[in-house]
């Protein structure tokens, strides 16, 4: 009879085993995942990536959705992506979201992404020039001859150094080196005395660029002059932008630089379902969400869902905002 026993209590577990199992497989198959691409691990992009995720991923029972934020190349890599169907969303500087839309710039091969829809805007990326001190590079024109990182190819720090280069008439060959590390990889390259200087595009303060400056004898060049000037008169998504004195070690005074928006998008073939569940997630988890960096701190609802924008606000994105009176 023991035997029986055993076996009866035996037979239960296994059949409440399965349909435990089976219930987890019918949830996990009610899943519906996405993924939204960051930047390098070390800069805000990941953390913003990495945040929302955790956000949306803590109402997974409630709305059945998944969200993933993996590290990528940057901007212009996330937009090629998402074009392609690899990613659901990106984080892109607001420029390369413009000359994404309108086939311009680095897009102007591929066309006009048509499809580009904003979700909405985040802190300010500011570019900012760091260099070692015994190098004596007091300008952006003070680069010539220098080993220089440009960043990695498909960033939107690349393309931004590019940009501005071409406006100042500087070409890649003017430097002594043309580096093409990746934001990670800058800092020890510059202390190693592999480097006289790096560019970032990024909020502050950047764990990356504390780690250059207090590691070794650094500071940061102000970005000024007719170059500059003119990309602001000329592009409405570049702004005058400053670097506040004593953020970083060796840099006391504050740096006179210029910037853009960093920006969410998705495209016309997310669903509305996955914008508006992600964008009502930040939004009522919005003190939390300010709290995840200090780049986040004035970050303002309103001004949010039109600054930097230039593709349309996706769908989901609308209904979100109109819910919450923030448009008509």
């Amino acid at each position: 009879m023991k035997i029986i026993k055993d076996r009866l209590v035996h037979g239960a577990a296994a059949i409440a085993l399965t349909c435990s199992l089976g219930a987890t497989q019918s949830f996990a198959a009610d899943i519906e995942h996405f993924s939204l691409g960051t930047a390098g691990q070390t800069g805000v992009y990941y953390v913003v990536g990495q945040s929302i995720c955790k956000l949306v991923n803590r109402n997974t029972e409630e709305h059945k959705l998944r969200c993933s934020a993996p590290s990528t190349g940057g901007s212009i890599a996330n937009l090629n992506s998402m074009r392609t169907g690899g990613l659901n969303f990106g984080l892109v500087q607001s420029d390369w979201q413009y000359h994404a839309y309108h086939g311009t710039s680095s897009f102007k091969d591929i066309g006009p992404y048509k499809e580009l829809r904003s979700v909405f805007s985040l802190h300010s990326d500011i570019f900012t020039l760091v260099t070692r001190t015994d190098a004596n590079i007091s300008s952006f024109d003070g680069l010539k001859g220098k080993r220089v990182n440009i960043g990695n190819p498909g960033s939107g720090q690349r393309a931004t150094m590019l940009t501005l280069m071409k406006e100042a008439g500087m070409e890649v060959s003017d430097f002594k080196l043309a580096g093409e590390l990746k934001s990670a990889e800058q800092a020890q390259a510059l202390c190693d005395n592999k480097l006289d200087a790096f560019v970032m595009v990024a909020g502050h303060p950047v764990a990356m660029i504390k780690e250059a400056t207090s590691t070794c004898d650094t500071h940061i060049v102000d970005v000024t002059g007719s170059a500059v000037d003119h990309l602001i008169k000329e592009y409405p998504y570049y702004s005058y932008g400053t670097i506040p004195g004593g953020m970083y070690e060796g840099t006391p005074n504050d740096v006179k630089t210029y910037g853009l928006k960093a920006t969410l998008v998705s495209s016309t073939e997310t669903s509305d379902k996955v914008v508006y569940n992600l964008v009502k997630t930040v939004f009522e988890n919005f003190d939390r969400f300010k709290r995840l960096h200090p780049a986040f701190a004035n970050l303002d609802p309103k001004e949010m869902i039109s600054a930097g924008l230039s593709a349309p606000l996706h769908p989901g994105a609308i209904q979100y905002y109109k819910e919450r009176g923030w448009i008509k």
